[in-house]
């Protein structure tokens, strides 16, 4: 594909970008920024939620995840939905009763400064890594589409891409997020479906046809009841994905934040529940155009299957044989998730940093703003940094150490939720920090025995796990703090 197609493709949707941007942040104060003065209509923030939950690494990996797992994923978003509904109807209603502006100032009214803190901190650590291999990975493609055939170095492709990130997100703030992962929402689903249409034109394929290669394909296969030990197994991936929606979307403060700019809970109930159904059929487009892909490659004698299956889409969509304009709709599919997502995280991380790390809610309106945007900007270049670290270490096992050590940090924060609101214990705010850090020491040493010993290879059980030893051990931390209170004696009264 000529760098000058993606080149121009790009800057088309960097100027529809803006053009939102600038007419969502019109008249935006902190309050604003934060949350949207909570007049976000629910039915934007359903389809924007549908897009948020779509990274660029998403757009690439879910269509090639058909040739190793097949459908299995769908049994995770299954569970999703179920995660939205207890999201909609246990931590909506308690985040807006407190009227929160960061969803941690619950654990700072539960336990205290200490514990408040810690939760903020596994978010910004978790979401600064999640956020920057993410926007690595889009800055590589981008790196071989575009920058290098026009010789520009790759610190330079970070410092442009963030900063339109940073430019776009800078006055709006979750309101600006908001509408642009409309745009997303609805570009993400036009390109796939799209690409969907021009590969079964191009296999020869009507509707009925479609229906029948995919549902005859041994890659659409969409439930594993068989094998327990493994990571596709259905009740696995079913529990696991109730209590990932839970903690990905319900605890973490880069996906409330925009359930949090409705009007009230009722509204933000509605939206949780449509987003969450609408999700299913989105991902099951990306695994359709995946068995699409799979059987397009092998009824092509130019072609043959990548070692990688992340590759399958992009190798597929910049093929001669198929018309320039697959190539275009996947570059901006690509695009579109990649910008958007990463302008979320830059807009939760300011947040959560100016309102839970730093304190200054409660500043006057003029300090705030000035507090705001240093540190947007900061959270800006760290996350250039951290991208520019992941290119010099580019090997694939330090990126999926570092995407393991993301999904290790929700663990506590799940385990703190839940022990704050399903017991009335209390534990010293104290050594609260010490628990978080344990509990996935506790749950990376349990999962080698369990694979050394058995050969079971956990999945995402893995935040279960890391959930019940923070739960666990902030229970037993509870029952030393109560063993040593001082018996009331006569004197005492």
């Amino acid at each position: 594909m000529s760098p000058v197609v993606v080149l121009v493709t790009v800057a088309a949707y960097f100027l529809l970008l803006f053009a939102v941007s600038h007419v969502a942040s019109r008249r935006t104060d902190n309050t604003g920024f934060f949350t949207g003065n909570r007049r976000a209509p629910w039915v934007v923030v359903a389809i924007a939620t549908v897009g948020a939950a779509i990274s660029g690494v998403t757009f690439i990996s879910v269509p090639g995840m058909v040739v190793d797992k097949g459908y299995s994923y769908l049994q995770m978003v299954l569970g999703f939905i179920v995660g939205y509904w207890i999201i909609a109807f246990v931590l909506v209603p308690l985040f807006y009763k407190r009227n929160l502006v960061s969803i941690y100032g619950y654990l700072g009214e539960r336990f205290g400064l200490s514990t408040y803190r810690t939760g903020a901190w596994f978010f910004i650590v978790s979401k600064m890594l999640g956020a920057s291999v993410r926007f690595f990975v889009v800055c590589i493609v981008l790196q071989a589409l575009v920058c290098d055939p026009l010789g520009v170095p790759f610190w330079a492709n970070v410092a442009v891409t963030v900063g339109i990130v940073w430019l776009y997100t800078f006055r709006g703030g979750v309101k600006s997020v908001i509408w642009t992962d409309l745009l997303k929402s609805f570009c993400l689903i036009l390109s796939v479906v799209l690409c969907i249409v021009f590969i079964a034109r191009n296999l020869d394929l009507d509707f009925a046809g479609v229906v029948d290669a995919v549902g005859g394909h041994s890659s659409s296969r969409v439930f594993f009841f068989d094998d327990p030990s493994k990571g596709v197994y259905f009740w696995k991936q079913f529990v696991a994905g109730i209590f990932m929606a839970i903690a990905i979307n319900g605890l973490d403060q880069d996906m409330m934040q925009r359930n949090l700019a409705c009007r009230d809970s009722a509204r933000s109930r509605k939206n949780m529940l449509v987003s969450g159904v609408m999700q299913f059929f989105v991902i099951a487009l990306f695994l359709l155009l995946g068995t699409l892909l799979v059987v397009y490659i092998d009824g092509n004698p130019s072609l043959s299957m990548p070692e990688k299956s992340d590759e399958i889409f992009g190798l597929v969509a910049s093929h001669d044989s198929l018309p320039p304009v697959v190539g275009i709709l996947f570059v901006l599919g690509l695009v579109a998730a990649a910008y958007s997502a990463a302008g979320s995280a830059l807009v939760s991380l300011t947040t959560s940093f100016t309102v839970d790390i730093i304190g200054r809610e409660g500043a006057d309106e003029i300090r705030l703003a000035r507090v705001r945007r240093l540190v947007h900007a900061g959270m800006a270049v760290m996350m250039g940094v951290v991208i520019i670290v992941f290119y010099v270490i580019s090997e694939d096992d330090a990126i999926s150490a570092v995407y393991t050590l993301a999904s290790y940090t929700y663990g506590p924060i799940l385990g703190l939720f839940a022990f704050g609101m399903f017991t009335s214990l209390r534990v010293n705010d104290r050594i609260v920090p010490f628990i978080c850090v344990a509990a996935p020491a506790a749950c990376l040493l349990t999962r080698n025995l369990l694979f050394s010993l058995w050969g079971y290879e956990m999945s995402f059980e893995l935040l279960l796990l890391n959930a019940f030893f923070t739960f666990a051990l902030l229970s037993v931390a509870s029952a030393v703090k109560s063993g040593r209170r001082k018996p009331v004696t006569e004197s005492s009264l």
